[in-house]
């Protein structure tokens, strides 16, 4: 099992966002589909559909692969060690 290093070591991101890049592999909510043409802000895919978009790379890629910006789909079925989700919630006042 790939184990991922303590959190909260960096600055966070302009949104105040810890450890974006490079852990692990992140399901997101997304459908795998083509970006629309022009600009979008956001894109989620397609309303239906059974392939999810993975995104953000994990420790064992080289750079490019740890980008944000870098995606591929696979089925909600599939699972490995260094695929994960990121729990949100909302700061405590």
């Amino acid at each position: 099992m790939t184990t991922a290093p303590p959190v909260g070591q960096k600055k966070p991101n302009p949104w105040g966002l810890y450890d974006m890049h490079g852990n692990f592999w992140e399901w997101c909510q997304d459908r795998y589909g083509n970006y629309p043409s022009g600009s979008a802000t956001d894109p989620t895919g397609p309303s239906s559909g059974s392939s999810r978009m993975v995104r953000g790379g994990c420790c064992l890629m080289n750079s490019y692969g740890c980008r944000s910006a870098y995606r591929f789909w696979l089925t909600p079925d599939i699972g490995y060690d260094d695929f994960g989700f990121r729990v949100a919630r909302s700061s405590v006042k």
